[in-house]
């Protein structure tokens, strides 16, 4: 892998497993120093830094906030400006509840909306200016299909994800004409996964498969095909083989746009 991302530094937020683990593999690969944050206790934190560092990463160090706590992501931002400065943002950390309008608790409304969107606002508040004296950094948003379009069951949820998508294209007009092509500008976009295959999808996928003798592939499919007309899921590396390519100094003029990686759900 050519180290495209050296001298970087990267902070993937809720990046101690899954999509954002990915993700910030992916930077460590190009040569990224990588900030992993997360709920986790000692040992997994652990195992996350040593996997990057065994994936190539210049360096890294885990960063401890809670997402829904305004203070703890400004105490947070401050150490990685201490430790290298954001150049590269991946707000990934993100919660949801699969519950009707009528029996959402505003408890619920509240951390969807402080997880997956005011915590974006705050890291983004914090990180784009310097990236604009900079003339050069990345702000990607792992959004989602329900960015896009909408089910039943996930009004916080969805709402929270339509509005990430507005605030990543008012930021990226804001800051479009900074910068220039050779030092790589400054970009926000949005990546928009459908069925991801992740832990979060499993106990889904299982109780499909029980209908089928357990047949994990034809459960998987029965699965998606109430959306996602490829009828396969993706892998959490495709998203991070995505960030990495946006997060390079030739992505200089995507900004503002919000990439579905869905299987063709929100083409229907």
């Amino acid at each position: 892998m050519e180290r495209v991302l050296e001298g970087r530094t990267a902070l993937v937020t809720g990046s101690v497993q899954g999509i954002g683990l990915a993700i910030a593999q992916a930077f460590a690969s190009a040569g990224a120093r990588v900030g992993v944050h997360g709920l986790a206790d000692q040992s997994k934190s652990t195992a996350a830094v040593k996997a990057l560092l065994d994936s190539g990463a210049s360096d890294a160090r885990f960063f401890d906030a809670d997402m829904r706590s305004p203070g703890a992501i400004d105490r947070m931002m401050a150490e990685v400006d201490a430790w290298g400065g954001t150049d590269i943002l991946v707000n990934n950390a993100g919660i949801q509840h699969t519950v009707s309008l009528a029996d959402a608790t505003r408890q619920v409304w509240d951390d969807v909306i402080a997880v997956n969107l005011s915590a974006a606002f705050d890291t983004m508040r914090h990180a784009l200016p310097k990236m604009a004296e900079r003339g050069y950094g990345r702000v990607i948003n792992i959004a989602s299909v329900h960015g896009l379009v909408a089910s039943v069951s996930k009004a916080p949820y969805v709402a929270s994800k339509f509005g990430l998508i507005g605030m990543s294209r008012v930021a990226a007009l804001e800051y479009a004409a900074v910068g220039s092509r050779e030092n790589g500008g400054v970009t926000v976009n949005c990546i928009c996964p459908g069925f991801i295959e992740t832990p979060l999808i499993e106990p889904q996928i299982q109780a499909r498969a029980e209908r089928f003798g357990g047949d994990r592939d034809a459960g998987i499919a029965d699965l998606l095909a109430e959306k996602q007309p490829s009828r396969r899921t993706s892998q959490p590396e495709e998203i991070g083989a995505l960030a990495l390519w946006l997060a390079q100094p030739m992505s200089h003029n995507i900004t503002g746009a919000a990439i579905p990686i869905d299987g063709g759900w929100t083409a229907q």
